[in-house]
């Protein structure tokens, strides 16, 4: 068993795992700090009640989120030892800066948010949401800071071979950091706006199910109330729902078209920084200025004269455009790249005891293609997949209320998915195409050259391959354990409406609060001390 492979496993599943709660936590906290605040300024009761019931199923996420990255952070020392002595001196201000700045100030107006509800002043307590929402943003800027520098070395230099920050601002603006920070942000609203789109749909759907809401003959909705069960279905209801619906499909279509200029500038970057990446992304054996829209064969074969790779269909110039913004000039290919590395970074890893049994061994300078290479399209594709479902969903809706059709409601609740398989995708695209570096090179020079680390030099050189195996293992399951408890509550409360999150509607009470009005409290709801 070879600890370098299983830690590799192990380091994958638990961020990808992690990852899916990210954007949701940093899109659905922006939404919900506007909806606070069109409460704040109109007093509307409907702006509450969305407030309450969005707010709700953030905190579930939230949670689930802390308790999976905290792993992260053991998995840096335990098994990358090698590695975190490489970046640690680079690493030690952005995530301290993320720490202590962002995490902690995030936590602690989180749980001000969270209790003082009853307690602060509607003003300052409309500011601790947006003190948290802001925090979670800056902590992500700091993270994407720390994982740029892996991505294009700058800042630093290198002294007894490892790289000593020498210039921390150039660090922090790193120009792979802001690009991929704005690209980040625009694909966790493109979460945030398909899951408020599919879960308002469902709800619109169960009243038009039940017959609370029906059409007329102008076609437009005739909104109706079910006194049997109390506010909760009441007109205030039909409006969270409507406006949800609308809030969320024109957040998705704005995030798409953000991160799809967005994406346009990474592929510029990385066309110059990793060029081997978006080669094999491009499955790009030859130099050359056309798009691969569809190839297939076997990208496990010979990697580097890519002779298993047939392509289908492809767009000429389209691949010189995302790289020069020009539909002439070449692209470089695999065939032309690959020696390039085994020039300049070496052909063999170094006879070196850091690498173990693997010193010596033949570098393959190619990522796996047919991760990248369906990693960039999947990304592509359930991008677009979600802002196509809210640009129909929004021509469909327009007359006020979603048609009375079980499957397109079940369509509109599954689209819920793809923002976040357009997240997971991309992610996995980019950290599988630097391999098998985990500090990429600067082969354009515009960092700092002559920094970088294989990947078969990071591995904690004191674990077993067993004891990797056995971490592996053990956190695979509780992951497994968390994502059933998140789903079941996630669904639990989505169901319910928001009654669910704010029980005095269901219990029979005039159902709402006026704009100076104090929350009542309820303890029937076990969570109910988050309000």
């Amino acid at each position: 068993m070879d600890p370098l492979e299983i830690g590799r496993w192990q380091f994958g599943i638990t961020t990808v795992y992690h990852f899916l709660m990210v954007p949701l936590t940093i899109g659905l906290g922006l939404v919900v700090a506007t909806l606070q605040t069109a409460w704040k300024r109109t007093g509307k009761d409907v702006y509450l009640r969305a407030t309450k019931f969005w707010g709700k199923l953030f905190l579930i996420n939230f949670i689930m989120g802390v308790a999976t990255g905290i792993v992260q952070e053991f998995q840096f020392g335990m098994a990358w030892s090698e590695y975190s002595r490489f970046v640690g001196d680079v690493f030690g201000a952005p995530l301290a800066m993320e720490a202590l700045l962002a995490f902690f100030v995030e936590s602690t107006f989180l749980g001000l948010w969270i209790f003082g509800w009853k307690r602060l002043p509607q003003g300052l307590h409309l500011a601790t949401i947006w003190l948290a929402t802001l925090a979670s943003v800056l902590s992500a800027y700091f993270i994407l800071v720390a994982n740029s520098w892996m991505q294009h070395p700058v800042g630093v230099e290198l002294i007894d071979g490892r790289p000593v920050m020498t210039d921390v601002w150039a660090v922090l603006t790193n120009n792979t950091a802001v690009i991929t920070f704005i690209h980040t942000i625009f694909g966790a609203l493109a979460v945030a706006g398909g899951f408020l789109f599919g879960i308002a749909w469902f709800h619109l759907y169960r009243r038009r199910r039940d017959g609370i809401d029906t059409v007329g003959a102008d076609r437009k909705v005739i909104v109706g109330e079910d006194p049997a069960k109390g506010a909760g279905r009441d007109k205030t209801d039909y409006l969270v729902w409507w406006k949800s619906l609308r809030f969320g499909g024109w957040i998705a279509l704005v995030a798409f078209l953000g991160v799809a200029f967005s994406g346009h500038a990474q592929a510029q970057l990385m066309i110059h920084q990793q060029p081997l990446k978006m080669a094999s992304a491009e499955a790009a054996c030859h130099d050359g200025t056309a798009f691969s829209v569809f190839s297939f064969g076997n990208f496990g074969g010979d990697k580097t004269t890519c002779e298993d790779v047939n392509t289908i269909w492809e767009i000429p110039g389209l691949l010189s455009f995302l790289a020069h913004d020009n539909f002439t000039t070449d692209v470089d290919g695999l065939n032309t790249l690959i020696p390039q590395y085994q020039e300049k970074y070496g052909s063999h890893l170094p006879d070196d005891p850091m690498y173990g049994d693997r010193a010596g061994q033949e570098i393959d300078y190619q990522p796996v293609m047919g991760v990248t290479y369906w990693g960039f399209r999947l990304m592509i594709t359930f991008g677009g997949l979600g802002a196509l479902a809210a640009l129909i969903g929004l021509w469909v809706t327009r007359r006020g209320t979603v048609p009375n059709s079980k499957w397109l409601s079940r369509l509109a609740v599954t689209s819920i998915l793809a923002p976040f398989g357009a997240n997971m995708a991309g992610w996995i695209f980019t950290e599988m195409g630097r391999q098998p570096f985990v500090v990429a090179p600067n082969p354009d020079s515009t960092g700092v050259d002559g920094v970088w680390m294989f990947t078969a030099a990071a591995v904690s050189p004191g674990v077993s391959g067993g004891e990797m195996l056995f971490s592996l293992v053990a956190l695979t399951a509780v992951y497994a354990v968390l994502a059933v408890v998140e789903v079941l509550y996630l669904v639990r409360y989505v169901r319910g409406g928001v009654p669910a999150a704010m029980p005095e509607l269901a219990a029979g009470h005039d159902g709402g609060e006026d704009k100076d009005s104090t929350p009542k409290d309820d303890d029937r709801d076990v969570l109910a001390f988050a309000y």
